[in-house]
């Protein structure tokens, strides 16, 4: 489970964010790829827009609940 107090700092605020679990498997960026970039130097995703729209949470959502090792989490806010 994805744990806020391990974000990468790259996230940007608001409710999706992804955590140092991440393996950098591409499934989040390919989901979502308007929300999920890659941040090259480091070898992990991150969420580099939140989601503006119902149709982007929904595959924000997709992309949480498909994370292989959970990185992806949801603050609520």
């Amino acid at each position: 489970m994805a744990d806020v107090a391990n974000k990468y700092p790259q996230n940007v605020a608001g409710l999706f964010y992804v955590d140092d679990q991440c393996i950098d498997c591409d499934l989040c960026r390919e989901t979502a790829p308007a929300n999920f970039t890659r941040n090259d130097d480091g070898g992990h995703s991150f969420v580099y827009k939140q989601p503006i729209s119902p149709e982007e949470e929904a595959l924000c959502k997709e992309a949480m609940e498909g994370c292989p090792v959970e990185a992806i989490g949801s603050d609520g806010t």
